[in-house]
């Protein structure tokens, strides 16, 4: 605080007769200094090299979140530090209660900090021959992982994972031709850690960045890849340009690839040894060609499955694993903490297997959308339940087919996984009885924070029974009683103590957590 008020004495004073009596609640009062003073930009840019480095961290949040992309650029450009990290920047801090990370990042401030790093790259290669300042030089790494994607269509002034992605690309390619042009000393290079998402369009522009960044100044290094709709050679060929030692997942997205599709970009999967999440979609034999082809693609793709080390996430979501689960799941080295089989067509022995396997007791999340669980499967669902009881964090049941009979029938089981924090029952013919009886039993569930519950069946008007899940999410509904169902869920839930719980049918708004944060 001293040194911010030598540094800008007119503004510091300006500042304490500003300052309220009592400190705000989310923001300390170095916090509130910071903000007072970046309002000159230009002030606060030529003071950058006489404050003490601990104070850039702070900066750089402030800046971010006031959108002061001056200050903002000239932070990257002379960062003192080898690690500029979004992750631990924008996070909650003891100065500010804000999450940046939980909020679409601003357009305007994520070119800032690509502006700075590109400013930063060419001062060094103007440097060549000359001292430069050491603080200069102490950059290694920009982490810019862990914004928000949230699927939600954006705020025009907002970046999405898309834009980001493009935006970090440019870049690189841009780099990449000044150095041809000029040729000059090359500096040291500094690794830019981001989550890259591609598709049909965007594949040959970011193949180029990859491929620059190579020889670059400005290295990318992908943690998480997700590529949609993207034919298999393309998809081949970008695995092929990543750094093994970085990718954390890889998420294939509506690419219908099949097993043959598969079995020919597995094996490029498997060189990435540190891989902890595998996401595939639609992995099923092909009926046109012949059974025996189809099996060997298969007993290949187990082959290959068993090459990982580190895997803890596996979703095969709309894929065809009747009866195959065991082996599926009998190829991975170690267990798995999150499983997702979304309509997958499983049948009773794939569960109890699940139930009986390593896997069931290291479980947090599982997801068994669009499984049928109301006939012969209830029993062994409930034995999975039981089994993974004691780590299940999140628990997704949409399209099911539970009715107020299942569910009453798994209650005591499902409220013994004390540590649930979130429960998916959308799309399930469940009434107002039966969504009374759950809300009162899960009171033990002291974790619990978010129920996504179906519209109850006593709101739909001439509704077949039992109804299919096409019914239940097309058919129009009683809007009217349906409040007062709202109403009085929400009065249930204030006289038993559980204000903080959250109990909706609104399946965009809260999106399922992802694997890593739990």
């Amino acid at each position: 605080m001293y040194c911010l008020m030598l540094c800008f004495p007119k503004e510091a004073a300006c500042y304490w007769r500003w300052l309220p009596a009592q400190p705000s609640a989310m923001h300390t009062l170095v916090f509130l200094s910071m903000r007072q003073v970046l309002k000159c930009q230009s002030a606060a840019c030529q003071a950058l090299p006489l404050l003490p480095r601990e104070l850039f961290p702070l900066l750089f949040k402030v800046a971010f979140m006031d959108k002061k992309t001056v200050v903002l650029r000239e932070l990257v450009h002379t960062w003192p530090f080898p690690l500029l990290s979004f992750q631990q920047l924008l996070q909650e801090c003891t100065h500010c209660s804000r999450a940046l990370l939980q909020e679409r990042p601003s357009t305007e401030s994520m070119q800032a900090v690509i502006l700075g790093l590109t400013a930063r790259l060419h001062t060094l290669e103007g440097e060549a021959g000359t001292q430069p300042l050491c603080r200069k030089h102490a950059l290694r790494v920009l982490d810019m992982t862990g914004l928000l994607d949230d699927g939600v269509e954006q705020d025009p002034g907002t970046m999405s994972m898309w834009d980001c992605t493009a935006a970090v690309a440019r870049t690189c390619i841009a780099q990449q031709h000044g150095r041809n042009a000029e040729q000059g000393q090359v500096p040291v290079p500094v690794e830019v850690r981001v989550d890259l998402r591609v598709n049909r369009a965007s594949y040959a522009f970011l193949r180029e960045a990859l491929r620059s960044s190579l020889s670059s100044p400005l290295r990318l290094c992908c943690r998480d890849l997700r590529a949609e709709d993207l034919p298999m050679r393309n998809t081949v060929a970008l695995l092929q340009l990543l750094d093994a030692g970085c990718l954390r997942r890889v998420d294939l997205r509506f690419n219908n690839l099949g097993l043959r599709g598969l079995s020919v970009i597995i094996p490029h999967v498997a060189r990435f040894q540190h891989l902890a999440s595998l996401r595939l979609h639609y992995v099923h034999g092909d009926s046109r060609q012949p059974s025996v082809d189809g099996e060997d693609n298969f007993r290949y793709f187990l082959a290959q499955m068993g090459r990982f080390t580190c895997l803890r996430e596996l979703s095969m979501g709309s894929s065809l694993l009747s009866g195959r689960l065991d082996q599926l799941l009998s190829t991975l080295q170690s267990p798995l903490e999150s499983l997702e089989l979304a309509f997958c067509a499983l049948v009773p022995e794939d569960l109890q297997f699940l139930a009986r396997s390593s896997h069931a007791a290291h479980l947090k999340k599982l997801d068994l959308s669009g499984n049928d669980l109301s006939g012969s499967q209830l029993t062994p669902f409930q034995g999975l339940l039981q089994a993974a009881g004691a780590t299940l964090l999140h628990l997704e049941l949409t399209e099911c087919q539970l009715a107020d009979a299942q569910l009453l029938a798994i209650l005591p089981t499902l409220t013994r996984c004390v540590n649930l924090r979130y429960l998916g029952l959308y799309g399930n013919p469940l009434s107002i009885a039966g969504l009374k009886e759950l809300l009162r039993d899960s009171v033990v569930q002291a974790e619990l924070r978010t129920v996504v519950h179906p519209f109850p069946v006593d709101c739909y008007e001439g509704l077949p029974w039992p109804p299919p899940a096409s019914v239940l999410l097309e058919a129009s509904i009683n809007e009217e009683k349906f409040a007062r169902v709202e109403a009085e869920l929400h009065q249930l839930l204030l006289a038993s103590g559980r204000a903080h719980v959250l109990w909706t049918t609104d399946i965009y708004g809260r999106l399922a957590a992802d694997y890593f944060s739990l």
